[in-house]
């Protein structure tokens, strides 16, 4: 437990450098965070289609290279930077699944199946990463917190309570978000 606790204060040592202004920080950083970041890019890849092109490794590159372009960013914990890193992945894959969309001409979106444990509201149905991309997009117009908690909780895979942390909310409203968000979704991206 002191190890992990150990980890996140170095991690947060260097978010703070980096914010800060000392690029190189950034490049000690990644080896701290390369293996959750491994396991996140990983989960969005077992979502995606067979025969997906991408790879895990190519995923991190590409989002390492999204995060390097963050500016001005107050880092409040770990738990923040892996939600940034989870919005960098999301918009790789999104971008992605929009190019091959257009390369099929007519074809359908990239479906992304949806893990029942973290999105029960489907169950087991598949869905088109761009409409949902596109969903989200406009649950942020009316509220954004809803669309950060399914981003956070379904992208990322933070907990309840990690999402709470991030988005500074109780865990209470991050389930009632959750919940309603989840509904919300499914109606719009079943029309």
């Amino acid at each position: 437990m002191e190890h992990s606790a150990d980890k996140s204060r170095e991690i947060m040592r260097m978010l703070h450098e980096w914010s800060d202004g000392r690029r190189e920080a950034l490049e000690d950083l990644m080896p701290l965070v390369y293996n959750e970041l491994r396991r996140q890019a990983s989960r969005y890849l077992r979502r995606e289609r067979i025969g997906h092109t991408l790879q895990t490794t190519a995923l991190i590159h590409e989002a390492y290279l999204k995060l390097i372009e963050q500016r001005d960013v107050n880092w409040q914990n770990r738990a923040h930077f892996f939600g940034i890193a989870a919005q960098a992945m999301r918009r790789i894959l999104v971008d992605y699944a929009k190019t091959r969309h257009r390369e099929k001409r007519g074809g359908a979106g990239e479906n992304l199946p949806l893990d029942e444990a973290r999105f029960i509201a489907f169950k087991e149905k598949s869905i088109d990463l761009i409409a949902l991309d596109e969903a989200l997009t406009q649950l942020a117009k009316f509220d954004d917190q809803q669309a950060r908690v399914v981003e956070l909780r379904y992208f990322s895979g933070l907990s309840i309570e990690e999402t709470a942390e991030v988005l500074k909310i109780s865990p209470a409203t991050v389930k009632r978000d959750w919940t309603i968000a989840k509904a919300w979704l499914k109606q719009e991206i079943g029309k």
